[in-house]
């Protein structure tokens, strides 16, 4: 094989193999490098990696690879449970992908200092030998790293508390995803010097709106109001929209301490009972957060909107604001419905909501017109009690008050993206592209099932019996697409998830259709919203939570000034693939604690039946999504009772030899809650009464 070498992530499986991402493209390689274990136990999950190839199928572009050298290492600490073995002291890591305990030696395990992390809630923890630190979660920075034959050496920095204590578990996810939390002194300092108070001399050069009923509309737990609205109806007929946003920019300067920390942070990262802010509190919550009944400066943007939902004219400009009242979303929402108290409450705000409500309205329509997709997926909410104990899971509300604040935000963007890109200035736009053709021939595989497509053209692929999938362990089936020009767009998405409406596969086709899709993320070129059906579009509207849009307000700031670009195009190419990324890792730190959270609340209800939606099926069972509690878990498929059960993988469904009893994606069945896995937050259930399926023969597909 060729000794050239090709560098990228390494990404492992907690089963100890892994794959490296090349970082630019590689002739005949047409997908990750796989590692077997013995080669990916030379450097650490998200390491970047020198590989060379040891074998490639030139048939598929398939490749095998060994590390010959770690490039960057990415990890400095890691967090896991202390361990006691053999009289010898260990961390074993909470990330199932670092594979590896790490030898603390005896002089090491305690902290200098002696003290435990400062976290929300956290009680004094009273540790005087290292024997007291037996299953708690712990902190090690790393002095030796761990290879293929050595264990890693470290030394505890930090005592978070046992895995069950209150906020422990945002610690972990915090540490695991490595996502900044502690604001430097520096940035502290710059902080407290912000004063709330805005200067006469400064409101004076602004638009002033403070005599508008402006309103911000959020929900109950906000602090940091990035946005305010107001719509009026025009003597023409037509409506204007005005979006006032906080002005960020006013406040934190290019290159400053709290600039520089706010570029790594990237964004603001929700936890269900605390945030991570991206800029520090006297900002986020203080001087920039748009409070009632207080000036505040922002950026704002007018839009003149017609019958049809389309611009007609709009402008921007720095203003002045104070914003009438903090409404959330219940509260409009329930003013919408007709609420007699709250209509009687908010008496002179009740004919700007009717407004809202009709502009809104015109706006989705014109959106679902040109091809926007709009999924309504479930999301879960958490619920605490006073103590901060969680008590539920519940479906988080989305009403006709979120929809509009949605859609003003939208139309925001839109616009400040055209009215930029217009005048050549580069800025991070916010881009979706197509799908690849292979995830669309992979989705109307399994919608075939259902009778279901996307209704473009057939995808032109075959299949293949592979040797190893992409886990490293099944064989499998493999789909080969021959052509990649795919005429895909979001109208054939639109079109299928209003023929499948109301129907039992809808929750699961919806899922299966936003998996087909790719990632949005941040990119220097315009290349356009998939699902928005957007020609150009950018974040503008939260520059408290997302660094991209205090970049787009600078950028506007300039040319309302009159002034060159202040961002060059290789700027904005390291801001956007800096802020990807910092999105990416909170996204899955917030995902993952809410299912931590999620399966630590089923602990206390093993033997309880539910039922739920078979969302997966896999050769070693299927999955099970309960309703109403958004909590998946695995029938094993040697739980299957009263037949010999196999996986039919052209069909993906679960069936039995004799009785020809059938399980397969869009079931509905009862189960029981059998065992709770705390550690890798997995749950098992057996099926319970009488869930299986009716035997017999297939569900012929119907055309549509």
């Amino acid at each position: 094989m060729s000794q050239k070498l090709i560098t990228g992530r390494l990404s492992v499986h907690r089963d100890g193999f892994g794959f490296v991402t090349p970082e630019t493209a590689v002739a005949g390689l047409d997908r990750d490098i796989f590692l077997p274990p013995d080669s990916a136990a030379k450097a650490m999950h998200g390491d970047r990696v020198a590989v060379r190839i040891v074998r490639l199928n030139p048939r598929d572009g398939r490749a095998e690879g060994d590390i010959v050298k770690v490039l960057e290492r990415v990890h400095e600490s890691v967090t896991g449970r202390f361990r006691l073995r053999r009289n010898k002291y260990y961390v074993e890591p909470w990330d199932v992908r670092l594979h590896g305990w790490i030898e603390i030696p005896a002089a090491l395990v305690l902290p200098k200092k002696g003290k435990p992390v400062d976290r929300v809630g956290a009680a004094a923890i009273e540790v005087q030998t290292p024997e007291d630190l037996e299953g708690m979660i712990v902190t090690a920075e790393l002095l030796e790293f761990p290879s293929r034959d050595a264990e890693g050496v470290g030394r505890i920095t930090e005592i978070l508390g046992h895995p069950d204590d209150f906020g422990v578990d945002v610690e972990i996810m915090i540490r695991k995803h490595r996502i900044p939390h502690r604001f430097p002194p520096q940035v502290l300092e710059e902080a407290r010097a912000v004063r709330e108070e805005i200067p006469e001399s400064e409101a004076a050069r602004r638009e002033d709106f403070r005599g508008l009923d402006i309103v911000t509309i959020d929900g109950e737990t906000a602090r940091d109001f990035d946005d305010a609205v107001w719509v009026d109806r025009l003597p023409n007929g037509n409506f204007l929209l005005q979006v006032h946003i906080a002005d960020v920019a006013y406040f934190v300067r290019p290159g400053s301490a709290i600039d520089r920390e706010a570029i790594v942070r990237g964004t603001s990262v929700y936890f269900p009972d605390r945030a991570v802010p991206m800029l520090p509190l006297e900002l986020s919550t203080g001087a920039c957060s748009l409070k009632p009944k207080v000036d505040r400066l922002v950026m704002s943007a007018l839009m003149e909107i017609d019958h049809r939902g389309d611009v007609v004219a709009q402008r921007f400009t720095r203003g002045v604001i104070r914003s009438a009242e903090r409404m959330t979303y219940t509260a409009v929402h329930a003013i919408l419905q007709g609420d007699p108290a709250l209509r009687d409450r908010y008496a002179a705000l009740v004919p700007r909501f009717e407004l809202m409500k009709e502009l809104a309205g015109i706006l989705n329509r014109k959106r679902t017109r040109r091809g926007s997709i709009d999924f309504d997926l479930p999301e879960p909410l958490i619920e605490f009690d006073e103590f901060g104990e969680m008590t539920g899971i519940s479906r988080a509300p989305r009403n006709i008050a979120h929809r509009l604040i949605e859609e003003f935000m939208l139309a925001a963007n839109e616009a400040v993206a055209g009215h930029v890109a217009a005048a050549g200035y580069p800025i991070p736009y916010r881009v979706h592209e197509p799908p690849d053709a292979k995830k669309v021939a992979e989705f109307e595989d399994i919608a075939a099932q259902f009778g279901a497509s996307l209704g473009v053209k057939p995808v032109a692929a075959r299949f293949r019996e592979t040797v190893r999938r992409r886990d490293g362990r099944k064989s499998g089936r493999d789909i080969i697409v021959t052509d990649a020009n795919l005429p895909i767009t979001s109208r054939h998405y639109q079109k299928l998830l209003a023929r499948i409406e109301g129907k039992p596969e809808e929750r699961i086709l919806s899922y299966l259709m936003l998996r087909s899709l790719k990632q949005a993320r941040y990119a220097a070129e315009n290349l356009g919203h998939f699902a928005l059906a957007s020609g150009c579009y950018c974040h503008f509207t939260s520059p408290i939570r997302r660094y991209p849009d205090l970049v787009v307000h600078r950028v506007l700031g300039a040319l309302l000034d009159g002034q060159s670009a202040p961002y060059t195009l290789p700027g904005v190419e390291a801001i956007s693939e800096q802020a990807s990324k910092s999105e990416r890792a909170a996204a899955e730190a917030e995902r993952e604690l809410v299912e931590w959270k999620k399966v630590k609340f089923m602990t206390g209800r093993v033997g309880d039946e539910f039922t739920g939606l078979i969302i997966s099926t896999q050769p070693f069972g299927f999955f099970v999504e309960l309703d109403d509690l958004f909590v998946e878990g695995l029938v094993p498929i040697a739980s299957l009772a009263g037949d010999q059960y196999g996986f039919v993988e052209n069909t993906r469904r679960i069936v039995g030899r004799r009785t020809r009893r059938e399980f397969k994606v869009g079931d509905r069945v009862t189960v029981r809650l059998d065992r709770v896995n705390g550690l890798e937050r997995k749950l098992e259930f057996s099926l319970a009464g009488s869930s299986f399926a009716t035997p017999g023969k297939s569900r012929r597909p119907r055309s549509s």
